[in-house]
């Protein structure tokens, strides 16, 4: 399953963790692109999984905190990278969006509505 074009207007959104709304994009076999809107005072625990996951900040201010180094205060037009396996999570300091890839698809982001066949 494959989606190669999304619109953000069409496309389910789904909340969790509290705060935390996700939008999966764009995706094949090899990568996902998630549009992420992040409420202040949520949380993302510590947590690891397969994917590599790059992200960038379109607003706001977020935490990002990466187990076994310094914690980055990301804001508007800043950018991060965590390795497959390796324990991330984020504080959100204010009303945020970002934009993140995962290589290769979460699978628990699920295949949305509207997926190419």
């Amino acid at each position: 399953m494959m989606r190669t074009t999304a619109r953000k207007s069409e496309t389910e959104s789904v909340e969790g963790p509290p705060g935390v709304i996700r939008t999966t994009m764009a995706y094949n076999e090899q990568s996902m692109v998630c549009h992420f809107s992040l409420k202040k005072g949520a949380r993302i625990l510590l947590h690891a999984h397969l994917a590599v996951q790059n992200g960038y900040l379109i607003k706001g201010t977020m935490r990002m905190i990466g187990e076994g180094r310094k914690d980055f205060i990301a804001g508007p037009g800043d950018g991060w990278c965590f390795a497959a396996h390796e324990r991330h999570g984020a504080v959100i300091l204010e009303d945020s969006e970002a934009i993140e890839c995962f290589t290769p698809p979460r699978p628990e982001y699920g295949v949305e509505k509207g997926a190419d066949e």
